[in-house]
């Protein structure tokens, strides 16, 4: 280690590469990142946590509608686009600070440069054209979303990228994808007010999430006023004489919208990363290669989070980070545990789960006993907001561990941080059953669920 500059070397300045450089150099490694845009990756910068702000300014419209059932009379109400960028703005600058101040603290030295491999030890700072070399070195790159550029007018489009830097709210925005992405920005722009469609090559949204979860989120969506279109795609886009755009379908419809949204997956930044001259190994999608370990086909050479396309999330970056850490660093091989990962979409209702969809559980565990229960949550009866919540638990009949746990509702995703821990640890439905209820909160629908809604049989739902 002593011949290189550095011990560990970080290339990308996101949530995995900033814990693993901060944990680094608090062990006394001698560190170095590199980052070529802003400190916190996509989840600070322009992901997670300004689309988190972005939902909770959309809410507010339903609030106001529901304040009269209380008895509160809201005036009139005005919501000001420019205000809520300008205050977003300022908590990311913030956040950024505190991500930087971080590594500083614990000795990582921070190259405000994008970064390139020359060898297996070797990197090159674009910015200074500097070269440094390290023992071991950390890909964190992240990914970046697909501009979809076999379609005609793509450049016309945004992203999420560009989603939280438009100068005006839109009147009207389509929105091509079904994921989480596509699913959260549509609740988004309607609670803002602004028409919404929503288009889905699919049948339904959300794929890979439990089918109940599917069907009563995109259900709801269409009752608040989305408009969601399956098994179609653009054929092209145009803009028009007065600025505004064409959106041409698949099966002839054209609409006419102020802003199209592609949310059509993400991939892997490794274009220019110098990732051939070190002999690091990529799959067909561009997608850094690594072991159980996080570990590349060069021995010296890790890599974590989005870049890898193995879960991509903010805590299973980290996670993958520190597990990095542990192999590397302290004799200590630790493979990430991807078990029952708990998720959340931030849709209206939102979503929480955690563990294996009815279908996974009924392919790897067989007999399953499932309960299920929708009911209206009571802060919209008075309000006469139709609205319902759905809770589910799955259950391996033979065991009688709870397997999967689905929410959608109000607070699910706070719940599904919480249901990960009991399905983690592996606990009985009659542990949930012996738990006494918090009343009155949705969340006691948990551990009132005392009889089966319906079991399931090689696949097959019967009664129970």
């Amino acid at each position: 280690m002593a011949g290189h500059d550095y011990d560990l070397f970080v290339i990308g300045g996101g949530s995995g590469g900033v814990r693993a450089g901060r944990l680094a150099g608090a062990m006394g490694k001698r560190v170095g990142l590199a980052e070529e845009y802003r400190m916190g990756g996509t989840c600070v910068i322009r992901g997670c946590v300004p689309k988190k702000l972005f939902v909770y300014a959309s809410q507010f419209s339903e609030h106001f509608e529901d304040a009269a059932g209380y008895g509160w009379h809201v005036g009139d109400i005005h919501f000001d686009w420019p205000t809520l960028i300008a205050n977003k703005d300022r908590e990311i600058e913030r956040l950024e600070g505190l991500y930087r101040k971080g590594l500083e603290t614990n000795g990582v030295t921070i190259h405000d440069s994008r970064a390139r491999l020359i060898d297996r030890h070797t990197i090159e700072l674009e910015a200074t054209g500097q070269q440094v070399t390290a023992d071991q070195i950390l890909i964190a790159t992240g990914g970046s979303p697909n501009l979809h550029t076999d379609l005609p007018g793509h450049e016309l489009c945004i992203t999420s990228n560009g989603a939280f830097h438009l100068d005006s709210l839109p009147k009207s925005i389509i929105i091509a994808g079904g994921g989480y992405i596509a699913v959260e920005f549509a609740n988004i722009f309607h609670g803002l007010g602004v028409d919404t469609t929503l288009l889905y090559r699919g049948q339904k949204i959300l794929g890979g999430f439990d089918e109940d979860l599917r069907d009563h989120l995109q259900d709801t969506m269409i009752a608040k006023g989305i408009r969601v279109i399956c098994h179609q795609v653009f054929d092209r886009i145009e803009r028009r004489d007065d600025g505004r755009l064409n959106a041409f379908l698949s099966k002839g419809e054209q609409m006419v919208v102020d802003q199209v949204m592609l949310a059509l997956g993400r991939h892997p930044n490794t274009h220019g990363l110098g990732l051939d001259a070190a002999g690091v190994e990529t799959d067909r999608r561009g997608s850094v290669v690594v072991d159980d370990y996080s570990r590349t086909n060069v021995d010296n050479i890790w890599a974590v989070g989005d870049v890898t396309n193995r879960m991509q999330l903010t805590p299973v970056a980290i996670h993958e980070a520190m597990c990095m850490l542990e192999t590397a660093f302290k004799d200590n091989p630790t493979k990430p545990d991807y078990d029952t990962v708990a998720t959340a979409v931030f849709s209206q209702p939102e979503i929480g789960t955690a563990g294996l969809t009815e279908a996974e559980a009924a392919e790897r565990h067989g007999d399953l006993e499932v309960y299920k229960t929708t009911f209206r949550p009571m802060h919209n009866v008075l309000p006469d907001r139709k609205e319902k919540m759905m809770m589910k638990l799955i259950v391996d009949a033979a065991s009688r561990i709870v397997v999967g746990a689905h929410v959608i509702g109000p607070g699910a995703g706070e719940m599904a941080q919480l249901l990960a821990i009991p399905l983690k640890a592996r606990c009985t439905k009659d542990h949930f059953d012996a738990t006494m209820a918090v009343h009155p909160t949705a969340a006691e629908e948990l551990v009132t669920l005392y009889k089966p809604t319906y079991l399931v049989r090689q696949g097959e739902r019967i009664a129970a």
